[in-house]
């Protein structure tokens, strides 16, 4: 049975599978796992909302033959409607949709519920929080991005931080809160204190020789023991 990072109130490290060789996706994922992340990241880009080309299910599909872990998808696409039913088939756990690309988010959310699995949203740095509050009570997560989507190894946006504390105000006790962007040990203890749940980091894990001592790492920084 899939692990349901919901259960849990502790922080939870989501590995982005954007910075992994490719040609060993598999082992890398097996890798991340086993040195300790808590579940993987899906970066679906299409080219349109985001500057970039990612994947879609053909590779969920792969990463979910490689782990039975937590599989959280976010989808940078213009038409998140019509690719997240594929996606979840395809093995994701978890649908993120951008609320720029969608006439009625809280349409949108209840949408992707019906296929079974939970729901984010989120939205450009850019972007003004308003445009969450219609759908916040039928989410089970708020992704802020803390770079512009696109990119692997941005640089981390603190003014990222301020827009967390304002979302967490308005969250329930069972929903939770993801950062995306440039999440280092440096910089995590931040997030967490500003009210960061879940933190998506793909070049501080991916990047480094020695993932399982990355993540370590990584925790003692959340714990404040480094």
């Amino acid at each position: 049975m899939t692990p349901n990072p919901y259960a849990s109130r502790s922080p939870m490290i989501m590995a982005s599978i954007l910075s992994a060789n490719f040609t060993r996706l598999g082992a890398e994922i097996t890798q991340v796992l086993d040195a300790g992340a808590d579940g993987l990241h899906l970066d679906v880009l299409d080219g349109h909302f985001a500057p970039n080309i990612s994947f879609g299910p053909v590779v969920v599909e792969a990463a979910r033959a490689s782990t039975t872990g937590y599989l959280d998808a976010h989808l940078m696409i213009s038409d998140p409607l019509r690719y997240a039913p594929p996606i979840v088939k395809a093995g994701a756990n978890g649908i993120t949709f951008h609320v720029e690309v969608v006439s009625d988010p809280a349409a949108t959310a209840r949408e992707i519920r019906k296929l079974g699995c939970h729901v984010g949203i989120t939205l450009r740095p850019s972007t003004p929080l308003e445009t969450l509050w219609p759908a916040l009570d039928l989410v089970d997560l708020v992704l802020v991005m803390s770079v512009e989507p696109g990119f692997s190894g941005q640089k981390f946006m603190p003014e990222s931080l301020p827009r967390v504390q304002a979302v967490k105000k308005r969250l329930r006790d069972d929903q939770r809160i993801e950062i995306d962007g440039g999440i280092k040990p440096q910089n995590i203890r931040q997030a967490l204190d500003a009210g960061v749940d879940w933190f998506v980091i793909a070049s501080a894990i991916f990047d480094q020789p020695d993932r399982k001592a990355a993540i370590q790492n990584i925790r003692d920084h959340l714990a404040g023991r480094a």
